[in-house]
């Protein structure tokens, strides 16, 4: 869990109001813009049939009204970061990303 919150603290210092949300319950009322994170995949790797590296991957989810905001560049500039996807949905900008933490 040290190693998550450790994830938590640099998606924090991304964005200005520090909104980050960890697997938000769906009654939870969100603040925009904001940083949604889950866990989502783990990779291992292997030698003499002995696991010898384990790695989380997270999908992190950028959200905000401006289309053109600078947080999704802040979060594709992190190690291991991948973009995924970008979509719309109820006036809000969705930018995913795929990131080993």
């Amino acid at each position: 869990m040290e190693k998550r919150l450790q994830l938590q603290e640099i998606l924090k210092s991304l964005i200005d109001n520090q909104k980050v949300y960890f697997q938000p319950p769906e009654n939870i009322r969100m603040e925009y813009p904001c940083i949604v994170y889950e866990r989502d995949y783990a990779v291992t790797e292997y030698a003499n049939n002995s696991p010898y590296a384990h790695t989380k991957r997270y999908q992190v989810t950028v959200i905000d009204k401006d289309p053109d905001s600078e947080i999704p560049d802040r979060v594709a500039n992190l190690p291991l970061c991948k973009f995924a996807q970008h979509f719309k949905a109820d006036n809000l900008n969705h930018d995913v990303y795929n990131l080993y933490f």
